[in-house]
């Protein structure tokens, strides 16, 4: 486990990051044990809005990322808030260290990811947010096997009011999201730009 250190064998999440290697120093023993310091990217919304069928399709395509959709973790430990966000970014900060970033989607806001202390051992998360018209996302919920539970009237309706939010404070938030609306794109042409919108964010300009 990343967390345990290789010299002293102490376990600690809240490790000082030395920008310098980067250096993960541990509050114990003061090893500076280095790492690779990835980018994560979050591709967040509604349940309805994409992400699982854009999943599918970024795993194959974008070679250069693991892609990983958060809903894998379904069952008796799933739901638990924080916890899990604490959880997906551990398992995102270690598969980096194979020299991968870690493209994960899944709702989640910024808020809950930043004030992790797992969120330092990443250089930055980006954020993307999938939205789409509320009459195809109703319809998409409905359209779902009963076993996902998506059509009743009160998922539905939340579901469509977390859509509305997203679109009009995915600006507002610390980092702000980039909003991606899936409601006339093939997914193929999702696909694409949302590969793209990656591709831009792990090859920046010098002065980005």
């Amino acid at each position: 486990m990343f967390n345990v250190c290789p010299k002293c064998g102490e376990y600690s999440v809240e490790k000082t990051i030395d920008p310098a290697g980067p250096f993960a120093i541990c509050p114990f023993c003061h090893h500076p044990h280095p790492f690779l310091q990835q980018p994560l990217f979050i591709i967040t919304g509604s349940s309805g809005a994409g992400k699982t069928t854009l999943t599918l399709e970024l795993v194959s395509r974008l070679r250069e990322c693991v892609v990983m959709e958060s809903d894998i973790l379904w069952g008796e430990n799933q739901g638990q808030g924080n916890d899990d966000n604490n959880v997906w970014l551990r398992i995102a900060k270690n598969i980096g260290q194979a020299g991968r970033p870690v493209v994960l989607c899944g709702t989640a806001l910024p808020e809950q990811l930043e004030n992790s202390p797992e969120r330092r051992y990443f250089s930055k998360l980006h954020y993307l947010a999938l939205v789409c018209d509320d009459e195809l996302l109703e319809e998409r919920l409905k359209r779902r096997p009963e076993w996902r539970e998506s059509g009743s009237e009160e998922f539905i309706q939340w579901m469509v009011q977390f859509n509305r939010w997203l679109k009009n404070h995915a600006n507002t938030t610390t980092p702000p999201m980039t909003l991606y609306d899936t409601s006339h794109p093939s997914i193929g042409e999702t696909t694409q730009n949302v590969m793209q919108w990656i591709r831009e964010r792990l090859s920046p300009t010098p002065n980005s």
